[in-house]
């Protein structure tokens, strides 16, 4: 396994993933759509423990985003870094855009796609679930 690292816009905050990331995909919730400002976001799972912080601990921030869970980001900056749902306690869903080198994990499905954007449609043909 070659190593996973990551980090926000300002290069405050910086993460090593402890183990190789699963379940890549993109989440069409709104959400996601008002975490991220943008149509949908990209997510993979690691286990909660294999997400290290490297750099920066002090200015990752959690936000109870919901009544189910809670998303962290860059105090400095503002870069959405993950999200953890209490019904899933030993995982962590990361942003896959903030990995130094994302391309080396494409999304393999879209969830929540029946909340899309209707001027957005995914260009691909990955399977989508509502």
């Amino acid at each position: 396994m070659s190593e996973w690292t990551g980090g926000c816009l300002c290069g405050t905050v910086r993460y090593r993933l402890g183990s190789e990331p699963f379940d890549a995909g993109w989440c069409h919730c709104r959400m996601c759509q008002l975490n991220s400002g943008s149509p949908a976001m990209a997510f993979a799972s690691i286990p909660i423990a294999d997400f290290q912080i490297t750099a920066g601990k002090d200015r990752v921030r959690r936000f109870k985003s919901s009544d189910f869970g809670w998303r962290m980001f860059c105090s400095a900056c503002g870069t959405p870094l993950g999200m953890h749902v209490d019904y899933e306690p030993k995982l962590l869903d990361f942003s896959i855009a903030t990995l130094d080198d994302p391309e080396r994990l494409p999304p393999e499905f879209h969830i929540f796609y029946s909340s899309r954007i209707a001027w957005a449609p995914a260009a691909d043909t990955l399977t989508r679930h509502n």
